[in-house]
């Protein structure tokens, strides 16, 4: 080997030895987010069921043969429609001749009453002619009802169910139930969060003024293809105690449904929108790594030497994952670059750049 060459190889050695040796590495590059607790917007999730503003049984007040049913069973019916016919030709019988019952005692009250000034009649038959024609307007008044009531109709706007009975049935008075209308718009829409989770809402003063009846809480409804309904609803019952089989409260949410697309029966997720936790620690989702059964996030440590740390997550609050313990004010919590990290190392922290998804962070 030349001295040339013997020269330009140590000051390669050199070099390599002040780098650290030939496997060095520079510090992995990550971003970083500090800690700081603040106020922190948190949502809940609960599991839902769509339920009728009004259910209302359709039941005829008399009894007869149906000879007609004037619906489509599903369809939207008004106030006032025809939904069945019952034979009416008893009832129109017994209409018609309370009605001449009646013309005949009014005629007759008209007669004798001005005789009883001219003492041209007795008192008593004026009496006699006044109970007459109460009797007869109390016939009429109900023979009028039953005949009219042989057309059974809707009491309310809503959609119309399955007919319980077709024509040519017998309906034997208000003990069979023909059909029932659903009132659609608006819906109620109701969900049931958990004891513990109650017990956690009254423990904060905030949380519990929220989870009333009238308060500013939003309810958004999640429908089952994913799709948030374009509008929010309002918290207007809440059950004055639990349910002891299931240990859940019912909550009770009404919301406006003039495109119907809220159905009876149909399952659903609610969002309450409102709430929120004072001196809240909270982290991006995306920093919270999950591996053998727990939950950990990466700390910067003194020297920024990188360590695991498990913590235990709460709520998510948007993109922030609201931490109920395991971490501190203060923490470097690594967010970007987690998959080049290695426990132990010496890393590169840079702060978050998008300071606007980090609450308490200054701008």
């Amino acid at each position: 080997m030349t001295k040339k060459s013997l020269a330009l190889l140590l000051v390669f050695l050199g070099g390599c030895k002040k780098a650290g040796g030939f496997g060095a590495f520079p510090p992995t590059q990550v971003t970083v987010v500090q800690v700081r607790p603040s106020a922190v917007p948190e949502f809940f999730d609960f599991p839902a069921a769509v339920e009728p503003y009004r259910r209302v049984e359709v039941r005829s007040r008399v009894d007869g043969i149906i000879t007609a049913r004037e619906f489509t069973e599903g369809s939207i019916v008004e106030p006032g429609q025809v939904l069945y016919q019952l034979d009416s030709v008893r009832y129109a019988a017994a209409y018609h001749s309370a009605e001449a019952r009646l013309v005949n005692a009014k005629a007759t009250y008209d007669r004798v009453e001005p005789l009883l000034a001219q003492h041209a009649v007795a008192e008593q038959d004026v009496d006699n002619a006044r109970s007459e024609l109460a009797a007869a307007q109390g016939a009429y008044d109900q023979a009028k009802k039953d005949f009219d009531d042989t057309q059974i109709k809707a009491e309310i706007e809503g959609r119309v169910g399955r007919t319980q009975l077709e024509v040519g049935a017998r309906v034997s008075g208000p003990g069979d139930l023909l059909t029932t209308i659903d009132r659609l718009d608006p819906v109620y829409v109701s969900f049931r969060p958990s004891s513990s989770q109650l017990l956690d809402w009254q423990r904060r003063t905030s949380s519990r003024a929220m989870a009333r009846p009238g308060s500013g809480l939003e309810v958004q409804a999640i429908l089952p293809d994913g799709n948030t309904l374009p509008r929010t609803g309002r918290l207007d019952f809440v059950a004055p105690s639990l349910d002891a089989a299931t240990g859940t409260q019912e909550f009770r949410a009404v919301f406006q449904n003039p495109d119907h697309l809220l159905m009876p029966g149909q399952f659903i997720r609610v969002r309450l929108v409102g709430f929120t936790r004072d001196s809240a620690i909270a982290i991006p989702q995306r920093a919270v790594q999950t591996g053998l059964g727990r939950q950990f996030v990466y700390v910067v440590g003194a020297g920024d030497t990188v360590h695991a740390r498990d913590i235990v997550p709460g709520a998510w609050s948007g993109d922030l994952w609201i931490i109920t313990s395991g971490l501190a004010a203060g923490d470097r919590v690594v967010v970007d670059g987690v998959q080049k990290v290695v426990p132990g190392r010496t890393v590169q922290p840079k702060p978050l750049a998008d300071s606007t998804t980090v609450p308490g962070k200054d701008r």
